[in-house]
């Protein structure tokens, strides 16, 4: 009697506790409802990542804004630059020619010592100005015959002498390799030829050919 009690109560709570895990546990159905009205955080979100992403874009934008006007700025730099350079650059005055006299050199076609340097070569050939400045004076000067002199930005006088023909006026402004006259034999001469001479801050002569080399010619 005992033993069929016993069974009978196994049976029984078998079922109680069957049923007790039948009534709480979740079918498919009810996780696809509750997913269904579920309208918590994640909403939220959304928006911030969109926000995120406009303020992004907009960044990125004024970053990109902000390049240009930085390249257009170094370009500008760099074109101001290219012109100063070019404005104080030096080039030879002649083409087509040979030294033919030195500045110091000592003759008797010099009342004391040649004070410039003599690029000699086919009369007419074209005199550039060796860098940029301002025509001082032109004309006829003696033993220099028709020269001209040209004020460099710093000061400096450069005579251009001998010449056939003056191609500018006084108080032009001339750039680097701009014609100024030819070369001719005006003056005292033995030949055609170009008589350079250099005086710094409108002073004395100094060695043209030092000058030239300093500023990256080498006749």
């Amino acid at each position: 009697m005992a033993g069929a009690f016993a069974l009978i109560m196994a049976g029984f709570g078998s079922a109680v506790v069957g049923g007790h895990v039948d009534d709480s546990t979740l079918s498919a159905g009810d996780y696809q409802t509750i997913s269904e009205t579920y309208t918590g955080d994640d909403v939220n979100s959304v928006d911030v990542s969109r926000d995120f992403d406009r303020k992004l874009d907009e960044q990125g934008k004024i970053q990109a804004d902000q390049m240009l006007i930085a390249l257009a700025d170094q370009n500008k730099i760099l074109k101001n630059a290219e012109a100063a350079a070019k404005k104080n650059q030096w080039v030879l005055p002649v083409t087509g020619y040979h030294l033919s006299a030195r500045f110091g050199q000592r003759s008797g076609l010099w009342s004391r010592m040649h004070t410039g340097l003599d690029f000699a070569g086919p009369s007419g050939s074209a005199i550039s100005s060796v860098a940029a400045g301002t025509v001082k004076s032109t004309g006829y000067e003696g033993a220099y015959g028709n020269r001209t002199i040209v004020t460099l930005i710093d000061g400096t006088d450069v005579w251009y002498c001998h010449q056939s023909r003056i191609a500018v006026s006084v108080g032009d402004k001339v750039s680097p390799g701009q014609v100024i006259g030819y070369t001719g034999s005006t003056g005292n001469v033995t030949g055609p030829h170009l008589h350079l001479e250099v005086h710094p801050g409108g002073g004395g002569p100094v060695d043209p050919y030092a000058v030239l080399v300093q500023h990256g010619i080498r006749p």
